[in-house]
């Protein structure tokens, strides 16, 4: 914020120059404005009396009113004037004028840029949370809609998995479009090959590391399939949501972080949320294997970013990007093998082989695709919360799809399930220090009630007092 100084803006600033220690040799006279003047060659009254400002019997705040001082000198040509002063007063009044406004435009400016910067994070923010959902909820109704003529889960996880391999030449066609010093691709490949260790990817490396993240990433996509076959969307959706819990008590366990009684909570809800689901058909049929299948979904990705952390800390988009694509890499290599087996032993079979979607495969795919590169460039442009809040929302996302487009009917205890879970997400979003900032936050609630009430009290003594000295008397407060 900009501070315009006003101090010369005062009018009494002028008369303090002119001050009264010098009253009796340069003001004296009967009127205002006359102009003494002087015949040339002769004596002007000016040498007797110096210079003469003439007073009239104003009040004191008249005067202040009209501080404009008329100063009597005589010209050369013997005539009094007082223009150069005047002049030089309205000189340095129009600096002044020009320098304030100046300073307002400025600070005008400045708010407008900082209001358009705030307008465009919140916009950005929410495109965040907006695309994260869409590309989630867009993902699992592809999905369902597969099912219908393609009933072949493993492959379809098989499938999205290789889709992987392209997220780090994404990344590095982002890298060549916006970053200043460009790196070749090799070098770049290189410097995000550090995720692995100072040696970078070798091939021991590749299978130590890769192997086991390919299998739980493998298992928490096809689990999540498996179980969109016995379930709708947006019960898979609300039970894949404990991932969340789940990580948190890992990371209680193996990582030894904090103890938060809040997010304990949210656990024993999310646990809750899971046993309404499984009782909502009486704990048989379809309803309590799909919640198994969700469950462990869940489960296994909480067990991903558990090791993920452990083995791998927190790298950076680059480092991220490599990594996804060599998974999608350990999957076309090593993988292959398993959807194969399952063709030639009929468990998943189709026949002929244009009867394959290869729209809607690539419709999943692609959806996927997009989800895992908005959560990687999420979390490293914004705040990880937003992609939280993205994946929660994609809840009641597939809520409305299934009932707009499905005309699915919601149970009281489906329906409550899906709340506590939700809530119980939305818990395990609350910083480590949420308690700390509560407090200070209510503490300064508390100082700033008690400064209003102080001030509050201050202004109406001050009206007490000068209403006391209007009226003529004094009022004086007890101690």
């Amino acid at each position: 914020m900009h501070f315009t100084d006003r101090a010369f803006e005062s009018p009494t600033f002028l008369q303090g120059v002119y001050s009264q220690t010098d009253a009796n040799s340069f003001f004296s006279g009967a009127s205002r404005s006359s102009v003494i003047q002087c015949k040339p060659g002769g004596n002007c009254p000016s040498r007797l009396r110096g210079m003469t400002r003439q007073l009239s019997p104003l009040s004191v705040a008249e005067d202040s009113a009209a501080p404009i001082l008329e100063l009597q000198n005589r010209s050369p040509s013997g005539i009094c004037r007082h223009s150069r002063v005047e002049r030089q007063i309205r000189s340095g009044e129009g600096t002044q004028t020009h320098t304030e406004s100046s300073s307002q435009e400025a600070e005008g400016q400045t708010r407008c840029q900082s209001c358009t910067s705030t307008f465009l994070k919140l916009i950005w923010r929410f495109l965040i949370i907006l695309s994260v959902s869409s590309s989630w909820v867009g993902t699992t109704q592809f999905v369902k809609i597969t099912y219908e003529t393609f009933d072949c889960p493993f492959f379809m996880t098989w499938f999205s998995t290789n889709w992987n391999i392209m997220v780090f030449p994404i990344y590095y066609s982002g890298h060549l479009a916006t970053a200043q010093e460009k790196q070749s691709p090799i070098r770049k490949f290189r410097e995000c090959s550090r995720i692995f260790g100072e040696d970078g990817l070798t091939l021991k490396l590749f299978l130590k590391r890769t192997a086991p993240f390919s299998i739980l990433w493998t298992l928490t996509n096809y689990l999540y399939l498996l179980a969109l076959k016995k379930l709708t969307a947006t019960d898979v959706s609300a039970l894949f949501c404990c991932n969340k819990a789940f990580v948190f008590l890992l990371s209680w366990i193996v990582l030894k972080d904090r103890f938060m009684g809040a997010r304990i909570v949210a656990a024993i809800m999310a646990i809750t949320g899971i046993v309404m689901m499984a009782y909502a058909d009486g704990f048989q049929g379809d309803s309590i294997i799909g919640v198994a299948y969700a469950v462990g979904s869940a489960s296994t990705s909480a067990l991903y970013k558990v090791l993920f952390k452990m083995f791998l800390g927190s790298p950076n988009f680059g480092e991220a990007a490599h990594f996804v694509s060599t998974l999608g890499f350990f999957n076309l290599i090593f993988i292959s093998v398993t959807p194969i087996i399952l063709y030639f032993t009929k468990v998943e079979y189709w026949s002929p082989f244009s009867a394959v979607p290869w729209g809607y495969l690539c419709g999943v795919a692609g959806l996927w695709l997009a989800f895992n590169i908005l959560v990687n460039v999420g979390v490293v442009l914004t705040y990880p919360i937003l992609i939280s809040i993205g994946t929660v929302l994609s809840v009641p996302g597939n809520a409305a799809v299934d009932l707009l487009k499905h005309k699915m009917i919601f149970s009281v205890v489906r329906l409550g399930a899906t709340i506590i879970i939700c809530i119980g997400f939305l818990l395990m979003l609350l910083p480590e220090e949420w308690d700390e900032i509560t407090l200070r936050f209510i503490n300064s609630l508390k100082e700033k009630k008690s400064e209003d009430h102080a001030d509050d009290i201050t202004d109406s003594s001050i009206h007490t007092r000068s209403r006391s000295r209007a009226n003529g008397t004094v009022s004086i407060p007890l101690a």
